[in-house]
């Protein structure tokens, strides 16, 4: 009679499971899964020098928690891995350099054109977590909790610790096949699989073209962001007075700023995503600043349902469409609906208006785009 295995009935080896689960992982749309220990130690000089000279600006969640950022265990008990993944964001057929050439044209980050993808990138982790829990065959005793910039996690430095990339000189995290044009999500769990090598290198070298172009000089130095100069900062997070000095640097961006990821040679192999949400709505990659300044408060809320773009709120989608029509060719229906809209809207829309008209009016026009100017800019295809 066959005798029984030795190892029948036992548990599948770690090993094994980590690698199915990075397989599930590419099932459920993510391009890379990787695993890393609950640590980041190493990052605690660096973050509070940081947090110490104010460049988070009124960003002041970024204060809190720091314990929990240093020691993702104190964020997750029991916690004895971090299941890190990315997924391709940037959308089939839409263009950038050509979008933002046009001063007429509203620039929006890519990242942001489509659904919300914290909504799809969690549902997603979740799924990979049930699916982790039952193929460890003790749904009970594994946990798990999925994160997905909805937590103090920083998912960069882990990211480069689980060996998905390095962080690039404009502190985004960079990978030798897809570049930054992606999105990071973890996984936390107390199943104690086999860690990934970590990326101990940049691969950045002499290139500086990030901090170079960036239009409001907004990295003091290398690896370092002063987010009050950042114009994703100033069009997303910050709700107060955009500084004069900086406005007609901002030019057509309204939502984000993709300049430091566009002109970086590693993004020559950044990929289109295949995922259907991400694809742009409401022509959000093709569409006029004035056809967006004319939207009322209903029509930005529904069709921004289900965006990141209702993080600026509508205040500061009319602030920062003011400021861009300012930098626009201008004309009379331009200079009409900024007059028209005036009465109508908060005293900080009104400055922004009101700076806007008098811009126009001294016929400054668009300030010339740094990233164009750069050698850099041909490698971009749009």
């Amino acid at each position: 009679m066959e005798q029984p295995s030795a190892n029948a009935n036992q548990p599948e080896p770690l090993e094994s499971l980590a690698q199915r689960l990075k397989q599930r992982a590419r099932e459920l749309g993510f391009q890379q899964c990787a695993i890393t220990l609950p640590d980041a130690s190493a990052e605690a000089e660096h973050l509070q020098q940081w947090l110490d000279t104010g460049y988070q600006g009124e960003m002041g969640y970024l204060e809190q928690h720091f314990d929990k950022r240093i020691d993702p265990k104190l964020l997750v008990p029991g916690c004895e891995r971090i299941v890190m993944v990315r997924m391709d964001y940037l959308p089939p057929e839409t263009t950038t350099l050509k979008t933002l050439a046009n001063p007429d044209k509203a620039y929006i980050a890519r990242y942001t054109l489509g659904r919300d993808y914290h909504k799809l990138i969690r549902k997603r982790l979740k799924q990979l977590g049930q699916w982790l829990a039952a193929e460890a065959g003790d749904e009970a005793a594994v946990q798990f909790r999925p994160f997905v910039d909805s937590a103090p996690v920083l998912e960069r430095p882990l990211a480069r610790n689980a060996g998905i990339g390095w962080i690039g000189k404009h502190t985004l995290l960079l990978n030798r096949q897809a570049g930054s044009l992606f999105f990071l999500g973890e996984l936390f769990t107390n199943l104690p699989l086999p860690i990934d090598a970590p990326e101990t290198e940049s691969h950045c070298g002499r290139c500086s073209a990030c901090l170079d172009i960036c239009p409001t000089k907004a990295f003091p130095e290398a690896g370092v962001l002063d987010a009050r100069r950042c114009i994703s900062y100033l069009t997303i997070e910050y709700s107060g007075s955009i500084p004069e000095e900086l406005r007609p640097l901002m030019g057509n961006r309204i939502f984000g700023c993709d300049d430091c990821q566009l002109i970086c040679p590693w993004n020559r192999f950044a990929k289109r995503t295949p995922e259907e949400d991400f694809k742009p709505r409401h022509s959000l990659d093709d569409v006029d600043l004035l056809t967006l300044f004319n939207w009322d408060e209903e029509t930005f809320l529904k069709n921004t349902e289900g965006s990141a773009i209702r993080r600026t709120g509508f205040e500061g989608w009319q602030r920062n469409l003011a400021v861009a029509l300012g930098n626009s060719r201008g004309g009379d229906k331009v200079e009409e609906a900024l007059r028209s809209r005036r009465e109508s809207v908060s005293a900080l829309v009104q400055e922004h208006i009101d700076w806007a008209l008098e811009r126009l009016a001294s016929k400054a026009g668009p300030v010339p785009l740094p990233i164009q100017q750069h050698p850099g800019a041909r490698r971009i295809k749009d």
